[in-house]
């Protein structure tokens, strides 16, 4: 025994030493240039039991499929979905990461075993395969030193024979280890990695993070400054971070942006644990942004995925000044739903309610939510787009199937067709909601099949039948932040990127015009938050009415007794030439000879005088005796446009044939009153005609003989004033 451990520390030197030696040598980056560094490990102490088992079932439903010529490793079956139960938050993080990191890493963790004999032993199953792998990761990760053992937790028994078997054979693990980092030249197992995986992994740790401010619980200001008072800098953008900076997101108003190597610093603040500030994806911000921009103060909105909480608690602080409620779907335990509102009422929501329907399973036609006006429709996608899978898939309650996409760096065909069938389905029952009059598409995805091809599919389809009006796509609009710009593409895209996550956001909106579906107190409440109902346009309608109060009420009792638009048209512009007469007659008479002259032009010839009536000889009374009276009875008589226009040439007819002979008007000299013909055709005794009781006094034909229908017309009488010249 003595001889075996002296082989044993020997072994260990050798392995070491090859370690000091790997630690030494120079690699060559992408740019060609050579940098020497030093492999730094952070010792961990390892986790719970329970954290063991639940990464292995998760891995276990993760794990790359080989080809079966190419099985050296064999897992259990994974056709039945794992049964996962976490103590809290921590320890469902922590098994994600464990088992994406096995996942990362199963290639070289397969050698690893198969190089120093671990694998296979006869003495551990199949089904604890996914169980030996994870644990070997964590192994390694800690140096292959001991875990220290918690008092507190519960032991598992399959945990802790794979953990005894395993650290029997530390020494020749570690030796397999070494063996593939000189093999693949690397200094530690990440440049094992593909490239592609590295360069994600560097993205999403560079990535800065965005949290929104939670007005429930304090205001904008506020939080500049507290986060003033902690030693943080407002920078403009992102390209002017420092250690200790954040700058305002360019789309909304509410949320700020941070360096990423600050997020542990940023979970310790006070500010994140009293859920005051909160971590989130971008994404889901411009969401609900969009989502509430589309809601009036008294609308609600449906939220078709319970998704993320924080989601939900977002959309209901955006809408905190409002008598919006959010309608959450898909809330199907008591447990679940008890949890929710325990987080929510934490988090100061008050207007949730939660629906323990799936969004499919509702009928349009709930009385439930006859007051929606908006869906917010976040369906499950590829989430290729993602920058953190992990938070993304704790936060969005996502399939863990994302961290094996997300490996591959795609998608199999099968699924994402799945996928785009049920947006597609989800998309079109949104659709078929009367009283919704916008809906929000927002997805993860990089693929055209689940965004542009899912929403163009949908609008062709118009499930929404022949009354209502289709929907069409507008441009969204985020928030009035000052620093955001108003988007002018159809569709709002983001691709993944160092500064960013990847997002897709389509807003599908009611045709203009659409007031049938919408009640009479809809339209005033839309029509007065944007502006269109104005005091100085009621002030302006009152003092139009004071003016005309008489044609107004004519006017209005003619387009009410169902003539045609043309006719009422017609009549307002009639009505508004007899307004104007009043300052102008002759010349509005003048103007209606003419044109009804050149109307009539092959029917009727009309007679010339010598001397033609001028705009100013026509007596202001005619415009009372004869021609507005009869257009007046026409209209109140005729309903047919065609009707109309014949009367109105009639009267006319009947206007223009009466011509009026040249006025001689008596004047004083030192002589007595002598006779003299005007020149102006026409007789300025008239005007006093408003005070002979309507009769018009005709004028003297000084000797003349007039024609027979003139004289007939005009019956010349004696002047009732004595001094007709006073």
């Amino acid at each position: 025994m003595p001889g075996s451990k002296s082989n044993l520390v020997s072994l260990h030197e050798d392995v070491t030493n090859d370690t000091s030696d790997l630690s030494e040598m120079k690699i060559s980056d992408e740019k060609g240039s050579v940098e020497k560094r030093t492999m730094a490990l952070i010792e961990k102490n390892g986790y719970h039991d329970c954290v063991y088992i639940n990464a292995a079932k998760i891995f276990q439903g993760i794990h790359t499929e080989k080809c079966k010529d190419r099985i050296l490793v064999r897992y259990g079956d994974d056709s039945v979905s794992p049964v996962l139960t976490f103590k809290d938050d921590y320890s469902r993080r922590v098994s994600y990461e464990l088992a994406f990191n096995a996942l990362k890493y199963q290639d070289l963790l397969e050698e690893i075993l198969l190089d120093s004999c671990v694998y296979p032993c006869h003495s551990i199953p199949d089904e604890l395969t996914s169980l030996l792998v994870v644990m070997l990761y964590d192994l390694q990760e800690r140096k292959f030193q001991a875990r220290e053992i918690f008092d507190e937790e519960e032991p598992v028994a399959e945990v802790q024979k794979i953990e005894r078997y395993l650290y029997s054979f530390r020494t020749k693990l570690a030796a397999a280890l070494a063996r593939c980092r000189i093999k693949h030249g690397a200094l530690s197992i990440e440049y094992i990695l593909p490239e592609t995986i590295r360069k994600q992994e560097q993205r999403a740790s560079a990535l800065p993070l965005c949290v929104w401010i939670n007005t429930f619980k304090i205001s904008l200001q506020d939080v500049f400054g507290d986060l003033k008072k902690k030693g943080f800098t407002r920078v403009e953008s992102v390209s002017d971070f420092d250690r200790y900076t954040y700058c305002m997101d360019q789309h909304c108003h509410d949320v700020l942006v941070f360096p990423s190597s600050l997020k542990e610093e940023l979970l310790n603040l006070d500010l994140f644990v009293d859920c005051k500030l909160l971590l989130q994806d971008k994404s889901r911000s411009l969401a609900v942004h969009s989502a509430q921009a589309l809601l009036d103060k008294d609308d609600d909105i449906i939220v078709a995925h319970i998704g993320s909480h924080l989601t939900i608690a977002h959309m209901s602080a955006l809408t905190v000044h409002s008598m919006s409620r959010i309608l959450v779907c898909g809330v199907k335990s008591s447990t679940k739903a008890a949890e929710l509102r325990n987080l929510f009422n934490h988090m100061g929501c008050k207007n949730i309610q939660l629906l323990d329907e799936d969004f499919t399973e509702i009928e349009p036609t709930d009385l439930r939510l006859q007051k929606a006006k908006v869906i917010l429709l976040l369906p499950q996608c590829s989430g290729l787009g993602v920058g953190n899978p992990i938070d993304f898939i704790l936060n969005e309650h996502g399939d863990a199937g994302l961290l094996r996409d997300l490996f591959q760096g795609s998608v199999s065909e099968d699924k994402l067709a799945t996928l785009a069938e049920r947006q597609l389905n989800e998309l079109m029952h949104a659709m078929k909601f009367t009283k919704v009059q916008a809906i929000v598409y927002c997805t993860c995805s990089v693929y055209p099949e689940e965004n542009e091809l899912v929403v163009k599919k949908a609008l062709e389809l118009r499930v929404e039948g022949n009354k209502l009006q289709p929907y069409r796509l507008i441009p969204p609009v985020f928030s009035t932040c000052s620093n955001s710009k108003a988007s002018t593409e159809t569709f709002f895209k983001m691709e993944p990127s160092e500064i960013s996550s990847g997002c897709f956001l389509a807003i599908l909106a009611r045709e203009k015009g659409s007031s049938e579906n919408l009640s009479v107190k809809d339209i005033l409440a839309r029509a007065a938050s944007k502006g269109l109902l104005d005091d100085l346009v009621a002030e302006k309608s009152k003092e139009e009415e004071k003016k005309q109060p008489k044609v107004t009420q004519r006017r209005n009792n003619i387009t009410g007794d169902g003539i045609k638009p043309k006719i009422a048209e017609l009549l307002h512009h009639q009505t508004v030439s007899n307004i104007k007469a009043e300052a102008s007659p002759s010349k509005a008479v003048s103007n209606t000879q003419q044109k009804k002259v050149n109307r009539t032009n092959g029917y009727v010839q009309l007679k010339k005088s010598v001397n033609p009536v001028s705009d100013t000889a026509l007596p202001r009374v005619l415009k009372h005796t004869s021609h507005l009276p009869s257009v007046g009875k026409a209209h109140e008589r005729q309903t047919l446009a065609r009707k109309a226009c014949a009367e109105r040439k009639r009267v006319a007819l009947k206007t223009v044939e009466i011509v009026l002979p040249p006025v001689i008007t008596p004047y004083v000299t030192r002589h007595g009153i002598k006779p003299r013909t005007s020149t102006h055709p026409g007789f300025r005794g008239w005007t006093a005609a408003k005070g002979l009781g309507g009769r018009v006094p005709p004028a003297p034909t000084g000797g003349r003989i007039l024609p027979p229908a003139v004289s007939k017309a005009v019956r010349p009488t004696v002047l009732s004033h004595p001094r007709p010249w006073l």
